[in-house]
């Protein structure tokens, strides 16, 4: 595996490949609960560096008119997994997101919330503390110097050992870090999604030192090469909603996950190794966190660092999927996911 590395402005040190958790309880169609918990435990056992979860996760499928598991599901699912090994892994988890039963969603982010938010997150996860925690999304109406500020409160209390934020813009993210040093910050970011590269978020990071976190890493599964171009997703698959996976769109892309593919098999890998090595060979440090519910494909992702690309291999991927070649917006107009 590649070395290990140090999680921006904090102690934790880990291996550079972490395991989102949200498909365990939502977005990507039905999981089982026991292969989920059984795959979080080979996780511990592979040395996975990080479980990502959030308050949130298992009640988001409400804002798309899915089932919903309810609001805390995904964190008391990782709780139970983890137990009696809690010190042997990081665990991330985020607060800020509500979502209502009828699919409304609102960002709270004010200090008393923050605290509120910790305390009930700790209690799901079955832990005195919280290695790594997020702001899910900033709350519009509240100054970010004051969210941030009662998460580093959270530090000085020892519930939490580092704090992070997600998807922010670079000023947004400076004056964040200038409030109390940011750890980690986590954005889509994959060969086929750049913009955190264009918004200069990613300089940024390299110029603070915070490590960058990308979620999606294999482009919701369209960089692994097992999505063909008649692929029909059902609605309570997320994906069903996102204009990169419809028509002529989807077609497009696969041409280009057919390059990938090749490119891959000549390496003697699978495209979805090629992907998350490219983001770990990136001049910061980056800790990926494909996710999955299936150990299978856990222990293909964590494979991925043990492949080695060239600067010149890292340059080729690199112009192969420049934003400008990849057609369809991240999300549907109307809204965000």
């Amino acid at each position: 595996m590649h070395a290990r590395v140090t999680l921006g402005h904090s102690d934790i040190v880990m291996r550079p490949i972490g395991l989102g958790c949200m498909t365990m309880s939502q977005s990507y169609g039905a999981a089982d609960r026991d292969e989920s918990i059984a795959t979080v435990r080979e996780a511990i056992d592979l040395g996975v560096g990080m479980l990502d979860t959030a308050d949130v996760y298992g009640a988001a499928d409400a804002a798309f008119g899915a089932p919903s598991k309810g609001f805390g599901h995904n964190e008391e699912l990782i709780g139970e997994a983890v137990a009696g090994r809690r010190d042997e892994v990081v665990v991330a988890t985020k607060f800020a997101v509500q979502i209502s039963a009828g699919g409304d969603v609102r960002l709270v982010g004010d200090p008393a919330y923050v605290a509120q938010a910790c305390e009930a997150s700790l209690r799901r996860l079955r832990t005195d503390h919280i290695d790594l925690y997020y702001c899910h999304r900033q709350d519009p109406s509240v100054p970010i110097e004051e969210t941030v500020g009662a998460m580093g409160e959270l530090v000085t209390q020892g519930k939490v050992r580092a704090i992070g934020h997600c998807e922010l813009p670079a000023d947004q993210l400076r004056r964040a870090h200038a409030t109390f040093p940011l750890s980690a910050l986590q954005s889509e970011y994959s060969l086929w999604e750049r913009s955190v590269e264009a918004g200069g978020v990613v300089a940024t990071c390299r110029e603070l030192g915070i490590t960058l976190v990308p979620f999606s890493p294999l482009g919701r599964a369209m960089l692994t090469g097992r999505i063909d171009r008649n692929q029909v997703f059902d609605t309570t698959d997320f994906r069903s909603t996102l204009p990169r996976f419809q028509g002529e769109n989807l077609e497009r892309n696969i041409d280009l996950v057919e390059v990938l593919q090749k490119f891959s098999a000549e390496k003697g890998v699978t495209p979805g190794q090629v992907a998350l090595a490219w983001l770990i060979a990136q001049p910061l440090d980056v800790v990926p966190i494909p996710g999955t519910k299936r150990a299978s494909y856990l222990r293909e992702n964590t494979a991925a660092t043990r492949v080695a690309l060239s600067v010149d291999e890292i340059a080729q991927l690199g112009a192969l999927f420049d934003q400008a070649q990849v057609p369809g917006g991240r999300y549907p107009e109307a809204g965000r996911g």
